[in-house]
């Protein structure tokens, strides 16, 4: 099953993750990523590839 995985270092707190998927990624109180979820069931893989792909600074991947 697919992973989710952050860089909390490299994150910026743009939010455009939890934009895509909110039930995946949400912001702690400095403005740093949370995963909600780690596994990723295929039928949901897509929409939270593409909320890990928005994030500017390429602090968000998954991985098989």
């Amino acid at each position: 099953m697919p992973v989710v995985k952050a860089d909390l270092a490299a994150c910026q707190g743009y939010a455009n993750c939890v934009v895509g998927a909110a039930d995946y990624f949400d912001l702690d109180d400095d403005g740093i990523v949370v995963l909600l979820k780690t596994e990723v069931p295929e039928a949901e893989r897509a929409r939270v590839v593409e909320a890990a792909r928005s994030c500017p600074v390429s602090a968000l991947i998954v991985e098989d």
